[in-house]
């Protein structure tokens, strides 16, 4: 059993950085090489020298980043082993969107498992989570909190067919609002959805690598007007903020966030990430000898782990 490294990921400014292969992990400042986890643009920026991701998160961030040069872009499939510098790497699909990816990392015998951001639902837009083991889980905390509980999405979704108005719905753009039209199409069949013209071509880029079941229709104004309609329309953040003084319209904003469910009509909690029973039984499946947290607040987690698993937060030993 080789020894964990308290510096094998540290926190610089530009973002994740390991040293043995001197490469960075969702960068946020523009870097040599980069490994990004996902498409999000709280995950992948632009300006890198070299990106390596999956193939769906390529063809994202060349749509968002345009003026990236292609050759920016190496991509890999799902467990397809590749090395940089001394370090032994692997993209394990992460469940949270259309190819996102935990990353694994081994080196001096040592297996290193970043999960990006991952969920452990159900999701028909997007590769499901795999569980792999790993020595180290280095977990986002978005939702680490036991007073936190995602319900299900199912159950969720079905309160826009109780609710026959038009709907104004606001969810972010990529990830989101293509598993909401699924669970949409899937379990309130009979609402039509519009889609803001931002959001469109994000579905057909979905479509064009294999989600074709969506159901949608563009965003047309006389529709969200005609006398009877209960279409639902998908909007992004900045729209949805805009039309809070919308009328003959039931505004509504998917999330997991309680405060983005502030002065809507009604709550619709649905997230894309894990909350606290997902990340206790993922701790469970991946088994590691520690844990290290980021993007969120891992003192619950250092709690609940007290004198069974070393957890800290990845940050706290910096670079030296």
């Amino acid at each position: 059993m080789g020894k964990i490294l308290p510096d094998f990921l540290i926190k610089r400014p530009e973002g994740y950085y390991c040293r043995y292969g001197d490469f960075y992990v969702d960068p946020l400042l523009p870097v040599n090489l980069a490994l990004v986890s996902h498409a999000h643009g709280d995950h992948a920026t632009p300006g890198h020298r070299e990106i390596c991701c999956t193939a769906a998160t390529a063809a994202f961030m060349r749509y968002r980043y345009n003026k990236q040069p292609a050759h920016t872009y190496t991509t890999f499939s799902y467990h397809q082993p590749f090395t940089i510098g001394s370090v032994a790497i692997r993209f394990i699909p992460a469940g949270h969107m259309l190819g996102s990816a935990q990353i694994l990392m081994e080196y001096g015998g040592v297996r290193y498992l970043y999960t990006g951001d991952y969920k452990m639902q159900a999701d028909s837009t997007c590769e499901p989570l795999e569980m792999v083991e790993a020595d180290v889980l280095i977990t986002e905390s978005t939702f680490a909190d036991p007073g936190i509980s995602h319900p299900d999405p199912a159950v969720e979704i079905m309160k826009l067919k109780e609710k026959p108005h038009p709907i104004l719905l606001g969810a972010y753009a990529l990830g989101k609002a293509q598993r909401l039209t699924a669970l949409i199409n899937e379990h309130c069949p009979s609402r039509r959805i519009l889609l803001h013209h931002s959001i469109l071509p994000l579905h057909r880029l979905y479509e064009s690598m294999g989600i074709t079941q969506l159901r949608y229709e563009p965003y047309n104004r006389k529709m969200m007007k005609v006398d009877g309609a209960d279409h639902i329309y998908i909007v992004p953040p900045m729209t949805f903020n805009s039309y809070y003084r919308a009328t003959n319209v039931l505004r509504v904003f998917a999330s997991g966030w309680k405060h983005l469910q502030h002065r809507n009509d009604m709550e619709l909690y649905i997230s894309d990430h894990v909350d606290w029973q997902d990340i206790l039984d993922y701790v469970v499946g991946v088994n590691p000898r520690e844990i290290w947290t980021v993007h969120g607040n891992g003192s619950h987690l250092r709690e609940h782990f007290a004198d069974q698993i070393v957890v800290r937060t990845l940050g706290e030993l910096q670079s030296m």
